[in-house]
């Protein structure tokens, strides 16, 4: 099958005081860019000065995401990780995970920086392939004794159900393949595919899709590894000081938990 044209695009490089601090993957919604997720994110930003965060673009192109216009309409073009919308190309699992690992694994080649790679934080879609990466990186450790990558946690804000099949090990009806819709998927029951590596969920109350973040966070990952911070807030990267902070200090306390130096 064919897809939207896929590009690397320009991601905001951090600045250079920051390059041997550990390293933050940082994926965008859906309809945005990771230059509109720095933007998004600059309170985040801002509180956590012991990490060097990079934003990586999605591969293929799209409409904007709910809220980017006005805002951000002169951002564009924006672009996707998934498909969300039946207008979205067709495209094969094999195919999309190829984009999709190509753009991740470009933005991290082309960082300047030289501290490890220690976690992930996503938006909505951007959460949604955060949790699926690392659950990616703990099944292959499961099953071959190895993995690409050594994430410590991920920190999800709003990230919707379910995760993403990203290699065979996680091929189940409880999951979606890279290539499928996900919006409208539902199943019943236990999840056998379970996210142990620490997680922060951060959920809007006020967030329309709040019972699909809750669905994500209670059916995909082991409540043992999960940090839930709720906010008085609609989908969108929260920004007040008042709401950040308890956010900056899961992140402080899981990162050194896991034997982050910070």
């Amino acid at each position: 099958m064919t897809s939207t044209p896929a590009s690397r695009g320009h991601t905001p490089v951090p600045p250079e005081d920051t390059l041997s601090l550990p390293r933050i993957l940082c994926l965008h919604g859906g309809g945005v860019t990771g230059e509109v997720f720095k933007a998004q994110a600059r309170s985040l930003i801002k509180y956590l000065p012991d990490f060097r965060l990079v934003f990586a673009d999605g591969p293929f192109f799209c409409d904007p995401g709910p809220g980017i216009v006005p805002v951000y309409e002169d951002r564009g073009p924006f672009r996707r990780w998934l498909r969300w919308l039946p207008e979205h190309p067709e495209i094969d699992a094999e195919s999309a995970i190829e984009e999709v690992m190509y753009n991740i694994s470009t933005a991290k080649n082309e960082d300047e920086g030289t501290g490890p790679w220690v976690g992930l934080m996503g938006f909505s879609q951007g959460a949604k392939l955060s949790a699926s990466l690392l659950y990616d990186q703990q099944i292959r450790l499961e099953k071959e004794g190895r993995a690409d990558t050594d994430y410590k946690f991920a920190v999800l804000l709003a990230a919707r159900s379910p995760l993403v099949s990203f290699c065979d090990y996680s091929t189940s009806p409880a999951l979606v393949s890279a290539g499928q819709i996900s919006e409208g998927f539902h199943y019943e029951g236990e999840s056998p595919h379970k996210l142990s590596l620490p997680t922060i969920h951060v959920h809007g109350t006020n967030d329309l899709g709040l019972h699909l973040h809750r669905k994500m966070m209670n059916q995909y990952h082991d409540p043992k590894a999960v940090t839930l911070i709720e906010w008085d807030g609609t989908h969108r990267v929260p920004i007040k000081k008042v709401d950040v902070e308890p956010i900056v200090a899961a992140i402080y306390r899981v990162a050194r938990e896991q034997g982050v130096e910070v």
